[in-house]
């Protein structure tokens, strides 16, 4: 059977075999291609305008070369029929050419490329409509942060801690100025830039991160050095593959978090320039976004290694915070649809269990394999539904129902208890359960706390409980260890409890779930036991992470010797340091009640009901 574009490709040849038909057998026939087929046709430029540059073909250079014509000038008829001769000639070889390299191929390589021909047309359509749709950026009341006053503590000691915390800041962003200023992220040992293929070619990482952590330590020379470095060099025009979810949670997050604090207007406009970037990520069969987006092309796709081409809970289920922000600072509604129809594909779908699987297909709209987690692949998904419901002003209901629904199954099929008292959270498998917690998932106890205000039936105080249990078996991770760091993962089997048993989940990469778990807890509770908690992880820090160039990660937490992964990743500067710093402030500064944190620490305001209803009059 002939295929689309093998057809289409006949009909062009048949047309250049009757313009030579036409040259030979018509009468005058120099002067009716001459004069109607190629001197008619305005849309071609004189050659001095389209120079062919260093990747230029021969012919195309050719072609400049025959359509050059000093303006005025006579034209030589015999010459012109030469050159046209010669072009027509040209373009015929070229097409038989092309049609023989058709034919050598498989059928089923063929529907292969009209396939992609088509979604790459279809791509380039959607991009042009979501870029149509941008023509500039309305007038905003910006309105003045609340809670960002930075008064010393009343307390002589936590003032002195929390200057130590500041000190911190300093030393790892004066490093990552000094020897890595405009790469993504800094390697303290080595003294140079270090980059992670998540951002692509995007560069700044460390810079945007960094940007609300500087605001509220009162850091203002280096909040001014950040930003005039984004107002320069902060380009997202870039031919590279980024990972959606890193970029939206670090750099739509911190470029948020930075108006939002500052009002600086630069902020706003490159937040809502890169979401404008990612929208092609959404553009599948389900809307269900891919985890991997080429800046450039719009084309997307997920990692190799997800359940069949799956999209991942924790990545797509992460946007939200930010989407629907950027919706309400570009005043177009797109954003806020794209992430309301995640929503929509997963409310149809049966949770097995009341459970939801880490895979989800994008093209399929189904679950992938049965693996949940509320560590890796899965955590930040339901984090994001309680504080969609928090952000909206408590008015979001759907999410509100959608997390206290995960949360009773999570409790019901993930939740134990060791023989040694400690509570866990487990992985589910197909129905089996691993006894294992990563440290990803330690900002569960956290979550749990935060949400217990909300809670049905008068189950506040159990989630307060709850997360009080989840901070204490963190913190027995961290202690059982030679370095008082916690490992990537810890594991309840084999006599073992809260140590991680596997070689490959011993490493602590300046993670800062523990110590996020820590603020929330103290934050909600003040007892001083978190306090106390949080300071051991800043004397294990200096004690084990610092180094000359900035702060390391640790190969091995319960090696007696400091064995250094050299890389100091933007999210200690982001989270780490800022909830440690938080933990020792009052708190009047960014008041629960007023701003809500994305997964990488990074302050939104909440969407007062008032204030929107006064927007949609």
């Amino acid at each position: 059977r002939l295929t689309e574009k093998f057809v289409l490709l006949l009909v062009f040849s048949a047309f250049i075999t009757l313009c030579f038909g036409a040259i030979f057998f018509l009468p005058d026939s120099s002067k009716l291609l001459s004069g109607v087929l190629f001197h008619s046709s305005p849309a071609l430029p004189p050659a001095a305008d389209r120079k062919p540059g260093p990747g230029a073909r021969a012919e195309d250079a050719e072609e400049g070369r025959i359509w050059h014509r000093e303006e005025g000038a006579p034209a030589d008829p015999v010459l012109t029929l030469q050159d046209n001769l010669a072009r027509i000639r040209e373009n015929h070889e070229r097409a038989l050419r092309e049609a023989k390299e058709t034919l050598q191929k498989l059928p089923e390589e063929i529907q292969r490329d009209i396939l992609l021909d088509k979604e790459k047309v279809a791509q380039d359509q959607d991009q042009q409509r979501d870029r149509e749709q941008f023509g500039g950026l309305p007038n905003v009341d910006f309105q003045p942060p609340i809670g960002v006053e930075n008064r010393e503590p009343a307390d002589a000691t936590v003032s002195e801690k929390r200057a130590k915390i500041k000190e911190m800041m300093k030393h790892a962003w004066n490093n990552y100025k000094r020897y890595a200023w405009g790469l993504n992220e800094l390697k303290p040992i080595s003294k140079e830039g270090h980059s992670s293929s998540l951002f692509g070619n995007i560069k700044g990482a460390t810079i945007v991160d960094a940007l609300d952590t500087l605001f509220i330590m009162g850091m203002k020379d280096e909040f001014q050095e950040a930003k005039s470095w984004i107002e320069k060099n902060l380009d997202f025009n870039v031919n590279a593959e980024i990972s959606v979810f890193e970029v939206n949670i670090r750099f739509v997050g911190g470029l948020l978090s930075a108006y939002y604090l500052s009002g600086e207007e630069i902020f706003r406009k490159k937040a809502v320039e890169l979401g404008v970037k990612l929208l092609p990520a959404f553009h599948t069969p389900s809307g269900i976004p891919w985890a991997l987006l080429n800046m450039k092309s719009g084309i997307g796709r997920n990692w190799p290694w997800a359940s069949g081409g799956s999209s991942i809970l924790a990545e797509f289920g992460t946007l939200h915070l930010e989407f629907m922000h950027l919706s309400h600072l570009s005043g177009n509604p797109i954003f806020a649809e794209k992430v309301m129809n995640i929503r929509k594909v997963l409310n149809k779908l049966e949770k097995p269990e009341g459970l939801y699987p880490n895979y989800l297909n994008p093209s399929s709209g189904q679950w992938g394999q049965h693996h949940v987690s509320v560590g890796g692949l899965g955590d930040s998904f339901y984090e994001y539904l309680l504080k969609a419901w928090l952000m909206s002003d408590k008015t979001d209901l759907e999410a509100k129902k959608m997390y206290f629904d995960a949360v009773q199954a999570i409790e019901t099929h993930l939740i134990r208890k060791s023989s040694g008292g400690l509570t866990y959270i487990a992985e589910w498998k197909g129905g089996l359960l691993e006894h294992k917690m990563g440290h990803l998932t330690c900002f569960a106890g956290g979550m749990f706390a935060l949400g217990a205000d909300g809670a049905p039936e008068a189950l506040t105080q159990h989630y307060l409980e709850l997360g009080a249990e989840i901070a204490r078996t963190c913190h027995e991770s961290y202690n059982r260890t030679f370095m008082k760091l916690g490992p990537e993962a810890f594991r309840f089997d084999g006599g073992v409890e809260a140590i991680a048993t596997r070689q490959n989940e011993k490493y602590y990469i300046l993670r800062p779930e523990v110590i996020e778990t820590y603020m929330y807890m103290w934050r909600l509770t003040h007892d001083p036991k978190y306090r106390k908690w949080a300071w051991e992880a800043v004397e294990a820090l200096e004690s084990h992470c610092k180094v000359n160039g900035g702060y390391s990660g640790l190969r091995d937490v319960y090696f007696i010797h400091e064995n250094y992964d050299d890389v100091q990743q933007s999210f200690f500067l982001a989270e780490t340091l800022k909830y440690l710093y938080l933990i020792f402030s009052d708190d009047d500064l960014l008041p629960l009640e007023h701003w809500i944190f994305n997964t990488e620490a990074h302050l939104l305001p909440i969407l007062r009901a008032d204030k929107k209803k006064v927007e949609e009059k």
